[in-house]
């Protein structure tokens, strides 16, 4: 009879130790990168996106340096010398400064009175519990979807009847409600992701609401107030349609209605180089305010997200 002999059994230590071994013997393989083509593909994008933006902002400063000859015969090339009187020119010639002036009133004023009742409209609506709460803060987010050429004519008969029609206060109480739903709805969902106990420790302490909503909770929203001022900002800059029905007196005429007028005058009389100036005047101010609060912008839009 043949017998058959059964292998000793290795022991786990011996076996763990070869499987370590051939383990560390194996050619490790490298993890691939996830999404990379998908990542060239939006950097490529977000490239040509930024060179189709930033491209027709550079032409227009160089071209507001040149002679009205130069625009013409060579257009994309470097202005031979810098000529400042266009911008002289646009700055008296076409009234830009008062344009300037009145913009800035109808825009700083607009902004604060926005920023402080869009600010107290959301704190209320985000940290108290009342009946209508929901009510009301939908009746601002139903403001965001009202088309406002809808609202232009009996805008106008409002306006007028209450006298404020061609003033400069008047066309910044529209600007202000023009402005409020989206403020109490991005400062809303912002005041929600603020702590609760630090509001508290400010009542134990003695605080009114109204003194720990202004020295407590106000400065702790700080990033979200630079972000939705600057939306604001932007689209209280670029309004035309408000004021061209609300405000029809020349001697109160805001930025972009000077900026029409602008380019019908300069244009009838061939003054492409002031025109082009008036134009980056009117450019400047935006690109500065962004470029300052960028980073207060990004941090805002982040903060609010996180809790």
């Amino acid at each position: 009879m043949k017998t058959t002999e059964t292998p000793a059994p290795v022991p786990a230590e011996s076996g763990a130790t070869v499987s370590k071994v051939d383990t560390a013997a194996r050619p490790q393989k490298k993890p691939k990168k996830e999404g990379g083509v998908l990542n060239a593909f939006s950097h490529g994008f977000l490239i040509l996106w930024a060179f189709m933006v930033v491209m027709p902002l550079l032409w227009a400063v160089m071209t507001s340096f040149k002679d009205d000859s130069s625009i013409f015969s060579s257009p994309w090339a470097l202005p031979d010398k810098l000529h400042f009187d266009n911008w002289a020119r646009a700055w008296t010639d076409a009234n830009m400064s008062d344009y300037f002036l009145n913009t800035i009133l109808v825009v700083g004023g607009s902004l604060i009175g926005t920023l402080v009742l869009g600010s107290m409209a959301a704190y209320v609506l985000a940290r108290f519990d009342f009946p209508g709460n929901r009510f009301i803060y939908y009746l601002f987010i139903g403001g965001m979807s009202f088309p406002i050429m809808l609202a232009l004519v009996p805008l106008f008969y409002v306006v007028n009847n209450m006298g404020l029609l061609n003033t400069i206060h008047g066309l910044i109480l529209v600007y202000i409600a023009y402005s409020l739903p989206f403020t109490v709805f991005f400062l809303h969902a912002f005041f929600r992701t603020l702590p609760t106990s630090v509001a508290e420790a400010a009542f134990v302490d003695g605080a009114s609401h109204s003194r720990t909503f202004f020295q407590i909770m106000l400065p702790m929203a700080k990033p979200g107030l630079i972000s939705v001022g600057i939306f604001n900002f932007l689209g209280q800059w670029n309004q035309y349609m408000l004021p061209t029905v609300l405000n029809t007196d020349p001697d109160k005429r805001v930025l972009t209605q000077g900026l029409v007028q602008l380019a019908a005058s300069q244009g009838y009389k061939g003054d492409w180089s002031g025109l082009f100036a008036g134009l980056v005047m009117a450019m400047l101010p935006v690109l500065a305010a962004y470029i300052v609060f960028q980073r207060q912008v990004v941090q805002g839009l982040t903060a609010g997200a996180l809790k």
